[in-house]
């Protein structure tokens, strides 16, 4: 493997901010919350990674995969998904103390969504 593939890239990069984001909530965020937050970060991306292939065949939606040759650009702009949920992880140390389970879950279905895009980057590099 002389270079790795920019989707999967894009995806391990979210899931470490993830992971950073969840462990600030697990250190500062409400006591005794740790495995709700956990839980979300670990559940969400599955749920959205086996049930978003679903609602695509019935709405007939084919979207390419984030990061492709067509679209000039397309990197930095998928960059801001593990930019934006490392920003995130401020906001327990501001908000100490305060249940914020909601960034947990939208930072996650973004990881799904990253997790996604390289699975069909990965499909369409077998089929060509």
């Amino acid at each position: 493997m002389k270079n790795i593939e920019p989707n999967l890239l894009l995806a391990i990069a979210t899931g470490f901010a993830l992971a950073l984001l969840t462990t600030s909530l697990c250190v500062f965020g409400a006591p005794s919350m740790w495995a709700k937050y956990v839980g979300a970060a670990v559940l969400c991306p599955i749920a959205f990674v086996l049930l978003n292939p679903l609602f695509s065949k019935k709405t007939r939606d084919a979207n390419p995969p984030l990061i492709h040759g067509q679209v000039r650009g397309a990197g930095v702009w998928a960059a801001m998904f593990p930019m934006s949920i490392m920003l995130t992880a401020i906001a327990p140390m501001i908000w100490p103390g305060k249940d914020l389970g909601l960034i947990v879950v939208i930072a996650a279905i973004w990881f799904g969504v990253t997790v996604e895009s390289a699975l069909k980057a990965r499909r369409l590099a077998r089929q060509a």
